[in-house]
């Protein structure tokens, strides 16, 4: 059934079914070489993180925008990018496509809680994304407004990668392009768009990476769900 009272008209969040979620531990697992313990405990440390919690559903009640966003936080897949930074703690971190900032949140509160003095760079065309963030994790989250392929040609060393901007073909190959010359040893890079394109899967034959793909499956929504794909260098993995 779908959630009671729902109004989300797009970009859904939605909880996970059990058996999925723990589907994604073990993705998570394979992509970080982490153990599945430890990528658990990531994940039930942030569905616990009553203070981000608590932010979050202030600031949705605050900023309905018409009635569109529901009042209560759904992490969702984005429990699998929390786990991913907590368990590599990358020091640069890109997201293209901000949108009203969940996923800039979770992914801030990781690099808190890895005390190691990284920054989140979350790009997005759009001069009023990012209405969840407010003031909060001020010098850990750097919002740049403009095209994704020019505020990215303006960073280097990335070692996480999360393409969630223009899902067209052609615009997520253009990033994934861009993105190359300026990534760590290393580093992750995903694609929340994997679901529709083989972009990630062919860049990462191109260039010789390990690619892999998780599919969601939302808890009592309409929604059908989307998934996450990985591209990993095939160092990383010896």
């Amino acid at each position: 059934m779908d959630y009671v009272g729902s109004s989300r008209l797009a970009n859904y969040t939605y909880d996970l079914t059990q058996t999925n979620k723990d589907y994604l531990a073990w993705f998570v697992s394979g992509v970080t070489q982490a153990p599945i313990s430890e990528i658990r405990g990531y994940f039930e440390e942030l569905e616990s993180d009553s203070e981000l919690l608590a932010y979050i559903h202030a600031r949705l009640i605050n900023h309905r925008r018409g009635g569109e966003i529901d009042d209560q936080p759904h992490f969702g897949r984005r429990l699998g990018w929390y786990a991913i930074a907590r368990a590599t703690k990358p020091l640069v971190l890109v997201e293209t496509g901000t949108e009203k900032g969940l996923g800039s949140l979770v992914l801030a509160r990781a690099i808190e809680r890895n005390n190691n003095g990284g920054v989140l760079y979350t790009l997005d065309i759009e001069p009023s994304a990012g209405l969840l963030i407010g003031d909060c994790f001020t010098g850990t989250i750097v919002q740049k407004i403009g095209d994704s392929i020019r505020s990215i040609t303006e960073l280097s060393n990335i070692d996480f990668f999360i393409h969630d901007s223009n899902h067209s073909a052609e615009h997520e190959y253009a990033e994934f392009n861009a993105v190359l010359s300026r990534l760590a040893p290393n580093a992750i890079c995903l694609s929340d768009n994997s679901h529709v394109t083989n972009v990630l899967s062919e860049w990462s034959k191109q260039i010789g990476r390990q690619f892999s793909f998780f599919k969601d499956e939302p808890r009592a929504h309409w929604y059908r769900g989307c998934g996450i794909g990985a591209s990993v260098s095939l160092d990383s993995k010896n």
